[in-house]
C-alpha cells in the first residue's frame, strides 16, 4: 500500500515505532525482571517453573502464526494496538496471581495470553517497520530492533528498583500494563491506517490463506528463514546461558557473569544503534557476512580463550555479530509489499523458534559436554547463516517474477 505522506508524517509514523518496539521490549523485561520473586511466591522448582514458562512459548507460537492474517484483515496498526493491549493484560493476571492467588495454571495462562500479545505485536512492528523503511527510503530496522534491546534495559533497570523499593509483582505489572496501553494509545494516531491490510471478499479468503501458506514455498523465503533462525540462536544462547557459561567454564562469581552478559547485551545494543547507517554504505549481505564473521570470532575465543579476560573480548565481537540477524533478516523479508504481512510472521517465526528451542536444546547438550563446548553448534549454526547471506540481497524484478510465479502455482 502506498502513502501520500510529507516529511513530517514520515518522521511522526518513524518515532511511533521506536518507541513501539520499546515498549515491546519493555514489556518482555517487566516480567523477566520479577521471575524469581514469582517462583518464591509458588515455590516451584526449576523444572517446574519451565513448564510454567512453557505456556509463553506456546502463545507466542500461536500469535506469529496468526499475525499474518489478522494484519491482512485489520492492517498493521490495528494488531500492534491489539498485541500490546492483549500483552498488558497477560501481564496484569501473571501479576495479580502471582501476588494474591499464587496458582501456577493461571499463571500459566497469563503467559499464554502474554505471548500471544507479543507475538503478534512482534510481526505488526516488524511489518511497519519495513513500511517505513520504504517510505523514508533508508534502512531503519536494525535502529527499530536497537530501540527494543533499549527497552529491555529499561524495563530490567526499572524492574530492579521495583524490588529493591519492595514493590510488590502486581503493583509492578499493574503500572507497567497501564504505562504501556496510555503510550500505545498515544502513539496510535501517528501510523497510518491499514498498513499490509488486504482487502477481500468471504469468498476470496480460503484464497488469501493458501498464498499466505505459499511463502513456505519460496526459496528466498526460507533461505532468510534460515539465516535469521541462526542468527536468532546466536543471540538466543547468550540471552539464556551467557552468565552460567562464564561462571561454569571460567569458574567466576555469579557477579562477573552478569557482567559479561552486560557486555554482550551492550554491544549487541550499540551494533544496532549503528546498522542502519552501516546497512545504507554497504548494504545487507556484506553486513551479514561481516556479522557472521564476528560472532564466528567470538564465539572461537569464548571457546578456547584461557582468561575471563581474553572471553570478554570475544563477548563483544559476539554481540556485535548477533546485532544484525534478525532486523535485517526482517527487513528483507519485508521487500515485496505483496503479501509482506505473511513472509514477515514467516521469518518471524524461524527466528523465535530458535530463541525458544535453541537454548532449551544447548541445555541438554551442556550437560553432557558442558556449556562451552555446546557452543560449537552456535558457531555451526551461524557459520551456515553466513554463508546463505546472499539471499538477503535487495528483491530485483526478477525476484518479484519467481515470487508471483510461486503464488500463481498455488491457486
Amino acid at each position: 500500500m502506498k502513502y501520500s505522506l510529507n516529511d513530517r508524517q514520515i518522521q511522526l509514523w518513524r518515532v511511533a515505532i521506536y518507541f513501539i518496539f520499546a515498549l515491546s521490549g519493555f514489556a518482555a523485561a517487566s516480567w523477566v525482571s520479577r521471575t524469581p520473586a514469582i517462583r518464591d511466591a509458588l515455590g516451584a522448582t526449576t523444572a517446574e517453573m519451565g513448564i510454567i514458562i512453557f505456556g509463553l512459548a506456546v502463545g507466542s507460537i500461536i500469535g506469529l502464526t496468526s499475525a499474518s492474517f489478522l494484519i491482512a484483515q485489520k492492517g498493521g496498526r490495528f494488531v500492534m494496538l491489539l498485541g500490546l493491549s492483549v500483552a498488558s493484560i497477560g501481564i496484569l493476571i501473571v501479576g495479580i496471581s502471582s501476588s494474591l492467588f499464587a496458582n501456577s495454571i493461571i499463571i500459566f495462562l497469563g503467559l499464554s495470553v502474554f505471548g500471544f500479545g507479543q507475538g503478534i505485536c512482534d510481526v505488526a512492528m516488524n511489518v511497519e517497520g519495513t513500511a517505513v523503511e520504504k517510505a523514508a527510503k533508508k534502512s531503519l530496522l536494525t535502529g527499530f530492533h536497537a530501540a527494543f534491546s533499549l527497552g529491555t534495559l529499561l524495563g530490567a533497570l526499572i524492574g530492579s528498583i521495583m524490588i529493591k523499593s519492595n514493590i510488590s509483582v502486581a503493583i509492578h505489572m499493574s503500572i507497567t500494563a497501564v504505562v504501556i496501553v496510555l503510550i500505545t494509545l498515544y502513539l496510535y494516531r501517528f501510523v497510518p491506517a491499514d498498513t499490509a491490510k488486504e482487502e477481500a471478499s468471504d469468498s476470496d479468503k480460503a484464497k488469501r490463506s493458501k498464498e499466505h501458506l505459499a511463502v513456505w514455498k519460496e526459496r528466498r523465503t526460507v533461505m532468510i528463514g534460515i539465516i535469521v533462525l541462526g542468527m536468532a540462536f546466536v543471540e538466543g544462547s547468550a540471552n539464556d546461558w551467557l552468565p552460567l557459561i562464564m561462571v561454569d567454564g571460567y569458574n567466576v562469581t555469579p557477579a562477573m557473569g552478569s557482567f559479561a552478559y552486560g557486555l554482550f547485551v551492550g554491544s549487541m545494543t550499540i551494533g544496532r544503534a549503528a546498522g542502519d547507517k552501516l546497512l545504507d554504505r554497504f548494504g545487507r549481505v556484506i553486513i551479514l557476512r561481516s556479522s557472521a564473521l564476528f560472532a564466528i570470532a567470538g564465539l572461537l575465543i569464548v571457546i578456547l580463550g584461557n582468561s575471563y579476560g581474553v572471553a570478554t573480548v570475544g563477548i563483544v565481537l559476539w554481540g556485535l555479530g548477533a546485532a544484525f540477524g534478525f532486523p535485517v533478516g526482517m527487513s528483507a523479508a519485508g521487500d515485496d509489499p505483496h503479501r509482506v504481512a505473511a513472509r514477515v510472521s514467516a521469518v518471524s517465526t524461524a527466528g523465535y523458534l530458535a530463541f525458544l528451542v535453541g537454548p532449551p536444546f544447548l541445555g541438554v547438550i551442556g550437560e553432557h559436554i558442558g556449556l562451552l563446548r555446546a557452543l560449537i553448534f552456535v558457531l555451526i549454526a551461524v557459520t551456515i547463516s553466513g554463508l546463505l547471506s546472499k539471499a538477503a540481497t535487495p528483491i530485483s524484478n526478477q525476484n518479484k517474477v519467481e515470487l508471483e510465479n510461486v503464488s500463481n502455482s498455488m491457486k
